[in-house]
């Protein structure tokens, strides 16, 4: 018996070298075998124990929903009234009360639980579309527009429609020199300077720029039916540098523009009968003495009819610093101006053009007591 016992064990030890000894016969004294709970029902969640799952979570509640669809609806009502142009409108007692409702209804949905979600991006579009932004946006866009339709009176869109300016008669405008007739004089005059320099002078001239014109403003709001004519110009090729030149080229010119009706040329640069403070003259002419200064300019006028006429001579040789220089360039590229010499320009304010003129004063019948 002791041997076949030793065998059985001789059998499990074999090839087993290091292995623990395999246990006697019914185990060891005070052994105890792991004691497996038998299967039963299912035990029930102790709550807030961290082996349970999350409770489920409730949906917003109604409060939530209210104040996410009333900010959506106020952020819409504001970019809709910004595309119709109503500045008034946002700015108006109205829509600053539902701008109050609206931000009352986020703050209730805020504190409450199951709405604070929602209302959380509700805040954030009334943040990002409230009547102070938008607001703005919508100024800024009038202001760019000029669009103000929306604040006018019928009275004022009358007189947006006036014809001639404030402030002048009327019947002035019909006696004096047409559009037409300022451009035929002005075209007249420049050839007869341009004609008697040359032969004295010896210059030669180019054309400078292009006609212009821009319609004046009435006084009221709108645009009136004239306009300020600016002249093509003239200027020769030659710089005139020589002080006692200038002298000469100026009575040449003011024998012409006396021929044609004119006054006497007046000169803006000259502190002894300009009147103009002589610091104001260094500023804008570069000295207040003609014999240093880097810009003359003569005028003169044919008043009461609107031809306003400029003589202006440009002389880079008393640049100190190279501003002047700098200037001219800037206007050479813009105009393809010579940098120096002589200029002639014809400049007349509040034309009217002879092809307008019998609807000008068919429109004037609409506005008895205007002027």
């Amino acid at each position: 018996m002791v041997m076949d016992h030793e065998k059985q064990r001789a059998r499990y030890l074999a090839g087993a070298e290091g292995a623990p000894p395999v246990p006697p016969p019914g185990g060891y004294r005070g052994a105890r075998r792991q004691q497996v709970p038998a299967a039963g029902p299912s035990q029930p969640a102790v709550p807030g124990a961290t082996g349970t799952l999350d409770a489920e979570k409730k949906p917003a509640n109604a409060l939530g929903w209210i104040a996410l669809s009333a900010s959506i609806l106020f952020a819409l009502i504001l970019l809709f009234t910004l595309i119709a142009g109503g500045t008034d409108v946002l700015y108006g007692v109205t829509m600053l009360a539902l701008q109050l409702v609206v931000v009352a209804v986020i703050i209730a949905a805020l504190f409450s639980a199951r709405g604070r979600m929602l209302g959380a991006i509700a805040l954030v579009i009334t943040i990002l579309f409230n009547v102070a932004t938008v607001g703005g946006m919508s100024a800024l866009q009038t202001s760019a527009s000029g669009n103000y339709e929306g604040m006018k009176s019928d009275e004022q869109k009358h007189e947006e429609a006036y014809p001639a300016i404030k402030g002048t008669d009327p019947q002035q405008t019909l006696s004096q020199q047409s559009l037409e007739e300022v451009r035929a004089q002005a075209d007249e005059l420049f050839a007869d300077i341009r004609a008697r320099l040359t032969d004295e002078f010896g210059y030669t001239w180019v054309q400078v720029g292009d006609e212009d014109l821009r319609p004046e403003r009435n006084g009221y709001g709108g645009e009136s039916m004239l306009v300020e004519y600016t002249s093509t110009g003239w200027a020769t090729n030659e710089p005139v540098q020589d002080y006692g030149q200038k002298l000469d080229v100026m009575a040449e010119i003011d024998e012409v523009v006396l021929e044609h009706g004119l006054w006497n040329l007046y000169s803006f640069n000259d502190p002894t009968n300009s009147g103009i403070d002589p610091s104001m003259i260094a500023k804008l002419y570069g000295s207040d003495d003609p014999q240093t200064q880097d810009t003359w300019e003569y005028y003169t006028e044919n008043y009461p009819d609107p031809l306003r006429f400029y003589a202006n001579i440009y002389d880079l040789s008393h640049d100190e610093d190279g501003g002047f220089l700098a200037t001219r360039e800037a206007q050479s590229a813009r105009t393809g101006e010579p940098l120096e010499g002589l200029q002639l320009v014809v400049i007349a304010s509040g034309v009217l053009s002879e092809a307008d003129r019998a609807e000008f004063e068919e429109k004037l019948q609409e506005y008895p007591g205007f002027d």
